[in-house]
């Protein structure tokens, strides 16, 4: 399914560390927007993924912990992705 760039910027940004809208901007605008127009796409789908893991049924608390540790996983996923962190020069693919 094919997003505007308005779409796939449309998630809250207030829980983002480094989000840097110029710098988001920039990636859609150059030679890897491609990729990142991708990233953004499976940070939507990761954040869909989240919403069904909050509404899946737990029947402990070990369930309720080890959903909360994989929910914080794919937030922190979608995060990075979000922030550029994962294009060929981005943060963290630079120091690798």
């Amino acid at each position: 399914m094919h997003h505007s760039d308005e779409e796939l910027l449309d998630f809250d940004k207030t829980g983002l560390e480094d989000w840097d809208e110029a710098r988001s901007q920039a990636a859609l605008d150059g030679q890897d927007a491609a990729v990142y127009r991708n990233h953004l796409h499976i940070a939507m789908h990761l954040d869909q993924w989240v919403q069904r893991e909050g509404e899946r049924p737990k029947g402990s608390s070990e369930e309720e912990s080890h959903s909360a540790g994989f929910v914080h996983a794919l937030e922190e996923l979608a995060a990075h992705f979000r922030q550029t962190y994962y294009l060929p020069e981005g943060h963290n693919l630079g120091s690798v």
